[in-house]
């Protein structure tokens, strides 16, 4: 089957020929027929398997005949994500280059300037995030009474952002005659809610069972302690044949502090999560298409929907909290029948985590092991053999340090020689020492000093005094008689007095 026979224009058809596509997906070929035809549909399919293309050429063909209004859009889509609105942006970009349709992207992060000049002056597809979509709504700067299509993409990570209430209310405003189209990757019971509630007889288009992954992915968990993660990782990105690879946390903070430190280990990684403002976080997807940088860093804002092609290998550097979130990463890979591999580090903390993945994706999944290495691993029994059996390897310029008696027992016979002549003159340097010390004239007995027997006795030590050169009363040679003076003597009683 080729895109002809889905019924597209020769104008789109040409534009689909020059984006290099000549056979649709099995999404594609189920779901163009019936949007033609102006039937809701509800399509349920895995990520990476074109599934923006099922709702974007049927859209534009529907869009190409029609008049557009100041601030009455014609048509709707609604994502989740600036990302991925920006991307389906992109499709119709390019397979509407055949067609005179106007487009406005409607996202946070960005100035409302442009957005409300591109309203004013109409346009036929409108694409927005919920959030800035209802602030204009509310300043009345958008009217939705006019919109004829209305396209819920990635439902399930609506209903994960909270954004349900958003799209409910977005819906009562719209027509009652419309054509809507839900796509989602999951089913969960709220998303069915919303779909019997705002469609209408809808046709149901399942490729794949709802919450698997992709063939083409080869998927691993590694048992890791928390603090071996990091070290994990290098080495899977060092010997893992990694050409592209996204790097998924749970968290904003770990985002930044491991982009950080696999830049200092010498990778060329760049970073994207939500506290990102939109250009910076533009400019990095731009980086890692290019291929300036080939490791991306991320948070969940990149794992729904974003198609980057190329992408060999997922790392989930935290197991996911929701188990759905788990489907979407892994999707970032094996894209377009390419194959991918996908990584899951799993600590003990995990455990819970990772069991409610496989209950949701109904299927086991490995454990990274020896046979699945990439590269060879040296055996170190082998190595060790080797090295007995051949030769010894080489020894770097410095030498290393060796004990004496370890260096005597290297040396061999060539040593010993002048080592035997040292023992032997050391006990005749002795006899010569006690020769010289024999020949030396004997010492004149000296007499005995006198003066040690003659020196005068020592006057006897002066009474021990107190600090300030004052004898203590307690030191006294006599008891002073009652009623005289017992204190320290002043100076003038001892000048004499004439009669």
């Amino acid at each position: 089957m080729t895109f002809a026979d889905l019924g597209l224009s020769p104008e789109l058809l040409k534009a689909v020929e020059d984006a290099g596509y000549t056979e649709p997906t099995a999404i594609q070929a189920e779901a163009i027929p019936p949007v033609l035809m102006m039937k809701d549909i509800i399509g349920i399919a895995q990520t990476g398997t074109g599934k923006t293309a099922s709702f974007v050429l049927p859209m534009i063909d529907i869009m190409a005949s029609g008049r557009r209004r100041a601030l009455m859009p014609r048509s709707l889509i609604l994502e989740p994500t600036r990302e991925l609105a920006a991307q389906v942006a992109e499709n119709f970009e390019k397979y509407g280059k055949n067609h005179d349709l106007k487009m406005a992207l409607l996202i946070g992060g960005v100035q409302m300037g442009d957005q409300l000049k591109a309203l004013n002056e109409g346009v036929d597809v409108l694409i927005a995030t919920p959030g800035r979509l209802m602030d204009l709504f509310e300043r009345g700067k958008i009217l939705l009474n006019g919109c004829e299509l209305l396209v819920i993409d990635e439902a399930d990570r609506m209903l994960d952002m909270g954004f349900i209430p958003d799209i409910e209310f977005i819906c009562s405003k719209l027509p009652e005659t419309r054509q809507t189209m839900l796509f989602s990757a999951t089913m969960p019971p709220p998303i069915a809610k919303l779909a019997k509630t705002f469609l209408s007889n809808p046709k149901r288009i399942e490729t794949a069972r709802a919450a698997t992954t992709n063939k083409d992915i080869t998927a691993f968990k590694v048992h890791v302690e928390q603090r071996a993660k990091l070290s994990t990782l290098q080495w899977l990105l060092r010997n893992d044949l990694v050409e592209t690879a996204i790097v998924f946390s749970n968290k904003k903070m770990t985002v930044r502090e491991l982009n950080k430190k696999l830049q200092n280990d010498g990778f060329r990684s760049g970073e994207i999560h939500g506290d990102i403002d939109q250009n910076t976080r533009q400019k990095e997807l731009e980086r890692f298409k290019s291929g300036d940088i080939n490791i991306l860093v991320a948070s969940d804002v990149a794992a729904r929907g974003l198609d980057i092609k190329g992408v060999s290998h997922v790392f989930n550097y935290d197991t996911p909290w929701h188990p759905d979130d788990y489907v979407h990463r892994i999707g970032r890979t094996g894209r377009a029948g390419a194959k991918g591999r996908a990584f899951t580090f799993v600590t003990k903390s995990d455990a819970e985590a990772i069991d409610n993945v496989e209950k949701l994706t109904k299927n086991k999944i490995a454990v990274f092991g020896k046979d699945d290495v990439r590269v060879e691993i040296a055996d170190p029994k082998a190595s060790k053999s080797s090295d007995d059996d051949g030769e010894q390897p080489e020894k770097s310029e410095k030498p290393a340090r060796r004990s004496r008696s370890k260096k005597r027992d290297e040396d061999g016979d060539t040593q010993d020689a002048p080592r035997e002549a040292k023992k032997e003159r050391k006990p005749r340097r002795a006899r010569e020492d006690r020769s010289e010390r024999e020949d030396r004239p004997e010492r004149e007995e000296q007499p005995e000093r006198e003066d040690r027997k003659e020196r005068p006795e020592r006057a006897e030590k002066p009474e021990k005094r107190s600090r300030g050169g004052r004898r203590r009363r307690d030191e006294d040679d006599e008891p002073v008689p009652a009623g005289e003076w017992n204190g320290p003597k002043p100076g003038f009683l001892d000048m004499g007095f004439k009669d």
